[in-house]
């Protein structure tokens, strides 16, 4: 068994350590969510916090870790007669992201449930995970289907599993601990919202910091029980407080006045729902009994919403996490109350001392965007011309409606497009390849049915073989990968059309962020294209992108559309299942060098050449309009579509699939 890094030799991260010492006092809080750049020990921390638990006493046999003194009623390997319990480790389970779902929630065999009518279930990991700790690294790449069934165990602290009429339920109740790079895309918020807390973390840009990271890291790799040895008494002492802090969290009193200081903060504000009180509360007393306090005092109440708050104000994907930490102190003081104690017996320990605040690392509101230039100010006409103009803000996003890729994919889960999935309707049976996961019983029934004299079958049992299963065949969701051709140049910004452009384009990335989409970005203008941004599961990485793109220039079309298809080329061979939706957002001219209308054409058309989705957002404006998205839309091979028909509450066009490649396609 490999020996885990020591919780104690982490360097820095006081929040986050703080963070996991608070869910080991009280699992109750809710769990921790690490948000951070990588490389920044998010993983060797959790991994390291499992030492660190104290004994749990289960059922011996029970495969479904039973509390002997109160064992699970419903418990599969039950029921439990009395008997003394025996101790084993708190275990860390970790969720793969490519995991399946029998692989989580368990699964029954399903050959011998119809040959022999046994009921045989295979507990998964919620089973292994449950009075311990869960660890999904990479949460925000973590399946839709799989999110669905970890959001149903944490409300209802239990896992059923239905199978062709076999029900099976058991407790699972665990410590849900999550690390995610923002860089690689978000949470949905159902998600988000169920961790307790959350915390930012980064690398120290101290350099004797980064030297005693360096000096750790290398000892523990060249002697790892060695390293552990010489930081066995510091892990003890916290084992110790750990064990301490647990006892005295009953006695803690939380009094009115911190009741009022948590209510009026949620308030201010602005969260959804009443668990982030409720979370703030626990984690404000888990504070207190760290500290070896029996009152909650104010500057816990400040620490617990600095962890249990920043997740959940966000409003839209694109909101950057943290809180205003003057505004949290003057709501502090205004509902400051006399019960809060008036003494700070100054708590020592590894974990930093009860409600005293760590300074916040994490990444800020980031400045007055009103400060940030409007094209056109200072008089400075829109006109088209060879000047760079200076970025402009997107206006306001909408709800856009739904572009999809038509046909059947087989790409990841998502829910943009049609495709064959493990989760969804059933369509249909087949043979099953490797193991069976989904049973078609019907289907399964009428291939054994014509053998059964055959076999000797006397009784009223079915006589099955292994040729006779079918799996089931679904048809689900995929995410797709939308890449978004710009056109930057400097017809783009006349009569200020770049903001409503960038806002059309902001909306359509809200879409993909819900829809679990890929995204990338290529602009054209001046003289050629580049590719903004990589296509990458990052949302909020395109929306600072598209935010800073500068206009004017010419318009070489030509350029744009054979970036994006060289784009698209490359993806192919990286991530050949996920299908493409190239949106091309241009008024449709074409301008510079040699025959740019035609090079424009003859480019358009490699895409309907390959059958790529494609769909064209008109941004020509004015009373005289020449059209010319439309012709490029027909060399697409796609449809063409004006920015007022994106939105979802228009009724001038009802955008739903891609005509013209369906009508191709078929």
């Amino acid at each position: 068994m490999t020996t885990p890094f020591p919780f104690t030799a982490v360097v820095g991260q006081d929040d986050l350590r703080l963070a996991l010492l608070l869910n080991a006092v009280s699992p109750a809080v809710g769990g921790v969510l690490v948000r951070g750049e990588k490389g920044t020990a998010k993983s060797t921390a959790v991994r390291a916090l499992s030492a660190l638990l104290p004994e749990v006493a289960v059922v011996p046999g029970c495969r479904f870790s039973c509390d002997p003194a109160a064992p699970d009623p419903s418990c599969p390997d039950g029921p439990h007669e009395q008997a003394s319990g025996a101790a084993r480790p708190a275990r860390m389970v970790e969720l793969p992201v490519g995991a399946s779902e029998d692989r989580l929630v368990g699964a029954l065999d399903i050959e011998r449930a119809l040959a022999e009518g046994v009921k045989a279930f295979e507990p998964g990991l919620l089973a292994d995970a449950h009075r311990g700790i869960l660890y999904v690294d990479e949460v925000n790449l973590l399946h839709d289907h799989l999110v669905d069934l970890l959001l149903d165990a944490a409300a209802m602290g239990a896992s059923y599993v239905e199978r062709e009429g076999v029900s099976v339920r058991h407790a699972a109740r665990f410590l849900l601990v999550g690390t995610m790079n923002p860089e690689e895309g978000e949470l949905r918020p159902q998600l988000l919202d169920r961790f307790g807390l959350t915390v930012e973390v980064a690398a120290s840009r101290e350099p004797d910091q980064r030297v005693e990271v360096v000096r750790r890291r290398l000892a523990y790799d060249d002697d790892p029980a060695g390293f552990a040895a010489r930081w066995a008494e510091e892990e003890a002492a916290v084992r110790r407080r750990i064990v301490v802090a647990r006892e005295l969290l009953p006695q803690v009193r939380l009094g009115d006045g911190a009741l009022r200081q948590i209510a009026a903060t949620c308030a201010a504000f602005e969260v959804d729902g009443m668990r982030a009180d409720i979370v703030m509360a626990r984690t404000a007393t888990a504070l207190a009994a760290w500290a070896g306090r029996t009152d909650v005092l104010a500057e816990d109440v400040r620490q617990a919403a600095l962890l249990a708050l920043p997740h959940r104000r966000r409003r839209n994907p694109f909101d950057a996490p943290g809180l205003d930490e003057d505004r949290l102190d003057e709501t502090l003081e205004q509902f400051s109350g006399e019960d809060d104690g008036e003494d700070d017996p100054d708590p020592d320990g590894p974990g930093g001392g009860g409600g005293r605040p760590q300074p916040d690392s994490g990444p800020q509101g980031g400045g007055d965007a009103s400060a940030r230039p409007e094209a056109g100010e200072g008089g400075e006409p829109q006109a088209s011309g060879a000047r760079e103009q200076s970025p402009v803000r997107a206006s306001e996003p909408f709800r856009a409606k739904v572009l999809s890729v038509p046909g059947i994919g087989e790409g990841a889960a998502g829910r943009r497009s049609r495709a064959r999935t493990e989760h969804g309707r059933t369509t249909g049976a087949r043979r099953p390849r490797g193991a069976l996961t989904k049973l078609h019983l019907a289907a399964t029934v009428q291939a054994a049915a014509p053998h059964q004299r055959a076999r000797g079958r006397s009784g009223p049992g079915l006589v099955l073989r292994r040729d006779d299963l079918r799996q089931a065949t679904r048809e689900g969701r995929e995410g797709n990968l939308v890449l978004f051709v710009v056109d930057a140049s400097g017809s783009m910004a006349a009569r200020q059309r770049m903001g409503a452009v960038k806002g059309a384009v902001l909306s359509l990335l809200l879409d993909a962020y819900q829809r679990r989409d890929k995204v990338g970005l290529v602009t054209f203008r001046g003289s050629g294209a580049q590719v903004a941004l990589p296509p990458t599961s990052s949302v909020d990485a395109a929306a600072v992108r598209l935010e800073a793109l500068p206009t004017g220039g010419r318009t070489p079309l030509a350029a744009g559309l054979l970036k994006a298809h060289e784009v698209l080329r490359v993806e192919r061979l990286r991530d050949p299942a996920r299908r493409a939706l190239v949106v091309v957002v241009t008024d449709g001219r074409a301008t510079g060098g040699p025959e740019p209308v035609a090079l424009a054409g003859r480019a358009a058309r490699l895409f309907a050449a390959e059958a790529v989705a494609s769909v064209v957002v008109d941004c020509e404006s004015g009373p005289v309009r020449l059209g010319l998205a439309g012709q490029l839309a027909g060399e697409l091979g796609g449809t063409a579509v004006t920015l007022d028909e994106l939105r979802a509450d228009s009724i001038a066009g009802l955008v739903r699939d891609v005509q013209g490649t369906s009508r191709r396609a078929a």
